[in-house]
C-alpha cells in the first residue's frame, strides 16, 4: 500500500441505484473496508451533515458487510479546491482516504 490515493469519481445516484454503482465499485475493488469523511464544524462539533453523513456509514455497513471507517472530514473541499481539482468530491474523497493512511500508518 503506497498510502496515497485518487478520486475515480462522484456518485451522482440517488437512493438504491447509489448502493447499486457503490456495490459494483465494491466487486471491481474489492475492498477490506469502506473509508467515509464525516463533516463537522471547526470546533469539532456535529451538524446536519454530520448525522447524514452516520446514516450513511449504517447503511454501508448494513447492505456491504464491510468494515467501514469514519474519518474527520474537515477542511478537505477546501484544500481540494486550493490543488484546483475539478471535481471536488472526488478529489476530496482522495484527501479523506490519504489523512485516514495517515492516521493509522
Amino acid at each position: 500500500m503506497l498510502g496515497s490515493a485518487r478520486g475515480l469519481r462522484t456518485i451522482t445516484e440517488l437512493g438504491d441505484a447509489r448502493f447499486a454503482t457503490i456495490g459494483k465499485l465494491i466487486e471491481e475493488w474489492q475492498p477490506e473496508a469502506l473509508v467515509v469523511g464525516v463533516p463537522r464544524h471547526p470546533d469539532g462539533q456535529p451538524h446536519e451533515m454530520t448525522q447524514r453523513a452516520l446514516k450513511f456509514v449504517g447503511q454501508l455497513r448494513g447492505r456491504f458487510k464491510l468494515p467501514v471507517l469514519e474519518v474527520d472530514e474537515r477542511y478537505t473541499s477546501a484544500e481540494a479546491q486550493s490543488q484546483g481539482a475539478r471535481d471536488l468530491d472526488a478529489a476530496s474523497a482522495a484527501l479523506i482516504l490519504e489523512q485516514y493512511f495517515r492516521e493509522t500508518s
